[in-house]
């Protein structure tokens, strides 16, 4: 689809919602609403099909290498944009070497550069990376006469340094002799280079009788240059000093001054060597980079992933589609078409904007599934209420979708907040997660709130609809949950300091990788080697601080290897050498350093800080201080527990855990939310009792759909946790914890806070 069309079709839709929204016509609503309807499926189905072609896969699922550059100011020197840019340009003409598919290079931030990698071989990882992060800082500096001799009168000061000259080594060759014991040889050559890499125009590598070597051209400035620069060296048959890196490549004697701009390079270089030197010198870094961060994943890996993924979802809306369709029957039939229309619609918006799916990202799709119901169980909820007292169907559904509305609003906003942060915030696969749960939250509202409405205005109209029966498994007793505050206050606190004392003891122990830097190296084994075994072959290496772990991938038993920065290269080469008959391959390979994991932290913590505020002033703005301030804390109780209970059972934290902390505080103020809004109705409406009272009778009225969101979410998720994989386990595991303490907190914990800060702050909710 070309961007026009797209851009007029987007407004002609914007116009449609408008006319939808204003238009007060049942008759007119109720066309506008299928139009709406069939064009959005249609358009979404046009740009995923066939799917193959169409969603582009991450690289943890289809298989490949993620490298993360910095940009390395020199002193007294700051990135600028412009650096950045030149930086982009020339890995990827470097990435263009391997002749890899769909490459990804984009700037990270201000001096950081992104490269995805897809199909890279394992083997070929160590090489891309000095591919990578080479300068190849080109230099042509003159060669003062005297040679070693004078080098080694100087050094015992029998004579003097050359004024604006000084001493340079020789490049170590790439394949040493065995009897390469003596030093290399030294030169001293000019300060100043004479000519630099920058007028190279064009590198390539060739082959003669004395072996493979880098040609060069130079532009019309480079060419006079070298011109002068060699016409002056040639009467002595002075010598021309060519430094890769600060290092001499070649020294050969001019004989004769070089016009027309041509230079070569020759050394002890292999085919490969050259190939790569000439790329480097062709697109030299100005800026030198360091790489902060390697993520590896073997296309075996990444298919498996796919395979859990996709059974994982499967499961999980199988599940729910049974339970919904059982309990409520027809109106669980209409959920279920608002969840079909709500996959189509999350699929084609992610291919229509060229959004990544990664493995967070599919994690992200189920859990989707099971708050996606929540809007609808919200508007059943309301519309058995209505029924309840002896309305007609069209008069009670109207009045249901008319009193859910502003719940299913708030609490899908709230999410967005916390969703919104941490795509600003994360990078990588976190951020795909945060797509999807975005992209998620606005298709189901659309599907629950617009073609839900529509489907039941054309069953009742034409399809003569007059009765919907409803299956009820909420309690009958009211309970007063306000009366047990002080006990659920002082079990929270408990759990609280239970939760800081647990997660201070482990100290280092509860972050991965991910936040204090080192290796992560998953293996598979045939056979398989046994985590014992393992740990007495590494004994040799001396490592600090190595975890070795089994872990379950689909059907395949593998090994995790924590270890420190740069040690996987050695912990795999020694493995293979111990065990030679188990055939061990590398399907997973991280390596991060210390510093981006201190900025992978301080993101994190920025990213819940930002989410607790955005949170506080939207509830502050929609309810009132008190109601926010009963909000922030129901989260942080739940996030705070939540990680101190995952630190007591073993968990690391990781950057795919910092989604699932944000998503347990969206989740939490979710639920908070709906019993806010009932509140709140019942305040306006100025309902006789108490103000104790009337939160009691709240939370109870809202009690059948608590229970149903939260066994809902808690199916889907349970389906990820069970067949998701050794990936998303502990994501899973997190987002259990986080749904059982954020639907306690939202019953015990957010309203008698509310209600001691208004009395606290003297004013009256009412």
């Amino acid at each position: 689809m070309s961007p026009l069309f797209v851009f007029f079709s987007g407004l002609c839709l914007l116009g449609l919602f408008a006319w939808y929204f204003l238009t007060e016509r049942e008759v007119r609503k109720r066309w506008i609403g299928l139009l709406l309807t069939l064009l959005l499926v249609g358009f979404c189905l046009e740009s995923t099909v066939p799917p193959s072609q169409k969603i582009r896969l991450g690289l943890d699922l289809r298989g490949g290498t993620s490298f993360l550059l910095r940009l390395v100011p020199q002193p007294g020197q700051k990135i600028t944009t412009d650096m950045l840019e030149q930086a982009v340009e020339v890995i990827r003409k470097r990435v263009d070497q391997f002749g890899v598919g769909e490459p990804v290079i984009a700037p990270q931030g201000s001096e950081r550069i992104l490269v995805q990698i897809p199909g890279l071989d394992p083997a070929q990882i160590q090489a891309t990376r000095e591919t990578l992060k080479r300068v190849a800082k080109l230099e042509f500096s003159q060669v003062y006469p005297g040679g070693e001799e004078l080098i080694k009168k100087i050094e015992k000061g029998e004579a003097l340094m050359p004024p604006g000259y000084e001493i340079k080594s020789y490049i170590v060759p790439a394949a040493p002799k065995e009897d390469s014991a003596q030093p290399l040889p030294r030169l001293i050559v000019k300060k100043t280079a004479d000519l630099t890499g920058d007028h190279v125009t064009k590198a390539f590598a060739f082959f003669d009788q004395g072996g493979y070597g880098v040609s060069l051209s130079f532009d019309g400035v480079g060419a006079a240059t070298f011109f002068e620069v060699t016409s002056a060296l040639a009467p002595n048959h002075g010598r021309l000093a060519i430094l890769l890196d600060g290092k001499i490549q070649s020294a050969p004697e001019v004989k004769n001054a070089i016009a027309g701009g041509q230079a070569q390079i020759t050394g002890h270089f292999h085919d490969k060597e050259a190939r790569e030197l000439a790329s480097a010198l062709e697109n030299p870094l100005r800026t030198p980079v360091e790489i902060e961060e390697t993520r590896s994943v073997s296309p075996t890996l990444g298919a498996d992933s796919i395979r859990a993924g996709v059974l994982s979802g499967m499961a999980g809306l199988a599940l729910v589609m049974v339970f919904v369709f059982i309990y409520y029957r027809l109106a669980g039939l209409v959920a279920l078409f608002g969840l079909g229309i709500n996959i189509i619609l999350l699929f084609g918006m992610m291919t229509l904007f060229h959004f990544v799916l990664t493995l967070p990202g599919i994690a992200g799709i189920i859990l989707t599934i099971g708050l996606a119901v929540d809007s609808n169980v919200l508007l059943y909820e309301r519309l058995r209420e209505e029924m309840a007292t002896g309305k007609s169907l069209g008069v009670a559904i109207q009045g249901a979708y008319s009193k859910a509305f502003s719940a299913i609003f708030d609490a899908n906003v709230t999410t967005l907040i916390t969703a919104g942060i941490l795509f600003w915030q994360a990078t990588g696969p976190v951020r795909g997660f945060s797509i999807t749960l975005v992209l998620g939250v606005i298709a189901s509202m659309f599907s629950a709130i617009l073609f839900t409405r529509t489907l039941f205005r054309w069953m009742i109209t034409k399809g003569g609809l007059r009765k919907l029966t409803m299956a009820n498994l909420a309690p009958k007793k009211q309970w007063n949950f306000l009366r047990y505050r002080h006990l659920a206050i002082l079990v929270s606190l408990v759990l609280i300091l239970g939760s800081c004392v647990v997660f201070s003891n482990r100290g280092a122990r509860n972050f991965g990788i991910d936040f204090r830097g080192g290796d992560l190296l998953v293996l598979s084994a045939e056979p398989a080697l046994a985590v014992a075994q393992v740990r007495q072959a590494l004994v040799p290496l001396g490592l600090s601080e190595i975890t070795i772990q089994r872990e379950q991938a689909s059907s395949a038993s593998m090994l995790s290897i924590r270890s420190p920065e740069n040690s996987s290269n050695k912990i795999l080469s020694s493995l293979r050498k111990t065990f030679p008959a188990n055939h061990i391959v590398a399907v997973q390979e991280d390596k991060v350093g210390a510093q981006i994991g201190r900025e992978f932290a301080r993101k994190a913590l920025m990213a819940l800080a930002f989410g607790m505020f955005g949170i506080l002033v939207y509830v502050s703005l929609r309810f009132g201080l008190s109601f926010a301030i009963g909000a922030l804390v129901a989260l942080l109780h739940d996030v705070v527990i939540t990680v101190g209970l995952f630190s007591l059972l073993g968990g690391e934290l990781s950057l795919v855990m910092v989604g699932a902390i944000l998503t347990i505080a969206g989740y939490s103020i979710n639920d908070t939310i709906v019993v806010y809004d009932r509140i709140r109705e019942g305040l306006h409406h100025k309902e006789a009792g108490t103000v104790q009272e009337l939160m009691n009778r709240s939370i109870n009225e809202t009690l059948g759909r608590t229970m149903l969101t939260g066994g809902l979410t808690l199916l889907s998720v349970s389906a990820l946790f069970f067949f998701g994989g050794a990936v998303l386990k502990d994501f899973a595991f997190a987002i259990l914890l986080g749904i059982l303490v954020g639907t306690y907190s939202s019953i015990f914990v957010a309203s008698p806070i509310v209600l001691w800060w208004s009395r606290w702050s003297g004013k009256s909710l009412r």
